[in-house]
């Protein structure tokens, strides 16, 4: 059993779990994820890891409640304990000095991409970080990034914090002006991964991006989470969480997303549902 060390609200709907997970946090490196289970009924849902600390042997995640398995999650207090804790899984991302990289992140992938931004600054990268959300009440990890940054642009889709518009418009700024960028790296929603690749492959920017697809055993053996890379069908859980953006079918990897929408519908109603009655009771 794995206990929630501490559990605080980020955003409307967004909430941070640190949790005591020794074994985890001792092997963890930026890129990786991790695949929690609730309870001996839960399924299986995966997270990146947002942070980690071998000294107090807990593991961060961010949790964006949108159906029933994450409502479920950010229901559960301070102290209260996981079934499973899954970890680390996936390849880590390739830290090295590659010189000026641009860091991006969207909604809850801003905390995702953090341990990144973090360990290319002390790898001696000059690191540019953008974030974004739809509105400044949705963004997270502002703080921090901003401390690792050597430059840092903040935009919301309604113009309340930061540039009126979106992470890619300021991207497109950094490139018009002519700045050396040798890496790309976007952590958020499918659409706006697929826009932030189109925009470098021109420049022929090397682009690297983190895919979310849906996941069940994480071992590379259900091939749930299979997407396809140039032509050839990879798993995300082994042969990713990262791949190539420039090589990645976002069209394909939307429709497969969408593929249990019908079910996962169904299943956060009823769960809402029963917690309602057991509130009134």
């Amino acid at each position: 059993m794995y206990q929630i060390v501490t559990k605080r609200e980020l955003a409307p709907a967004v909430k941070l779990f640190e949790i005591s997970a020794p074994l985890v946090a001792k092997k963890a490196q930026p890129g990786q994820f991790i695949i929690l289970i609730i309870d001996e009924k839960g399924e299986r849902v995966p997270f990146t890891l947002a942070d980690w600390s071998p000294e107090k042997g807990t593991v961060t995640i961010v949790v964006q409640e949108v159906g029933k398995t994450t409502k479920q999650l950010g229901a559960l207090k301070e102290g209260d304990y996981i079934s499973n804790f899954i970890g680390p899984l996936g390849h880590p991302a390739e830290i090295k000095n590659y010189g000026t990289v641009v860091c991006i992140g969207g909604g809850v992938g801003i905390a995702c991409v953090y341990p990144e931004i973090r360990a290319l600054k002390e790898a001696g990268n000059k690191v540019i970080s953008i974030i974004g959300a739809r509105t400044k009440n949705l963004l997270i990890f502002e703080d921090e990034i901003q401390k690792v940054s050597d430059e840092f642009y903040i935009t919301t889709d309604d113009g309340s914090k930061g540039h009126h518009g979106f992470v890619s418009d300021i991207l497109q700024k950094l490139i018009t002006t002519s700045r050396r960028i040798d890496l790309v790296i976007a952590v958020g929603p499918v659409i706006m991964m697929k826009v932030i690749a189109n925009l470098t492959r021109p420049h022929k920017i090397k682009t690297i991006v983190s895919l979310n697809p849906i996941m069940v055993d994480g071992t590379g053996m259900c091939g749930s989470c299979r997407v396809m890379i140039g032509g050839e069908t990879k798993f995300a859980c082994v042969d990713g969480p990262e791949f190539d953006a420039h090589l990645v079918d976002f069209d394909h990897l939307m429709a497969r997303n969408r593929r249990h929408l019908e079910e996962e519908t169904l299943s956060t109603k009823r769960y809402e549902e029963a917690t309602a009655k057991c509130r009134k009771s």
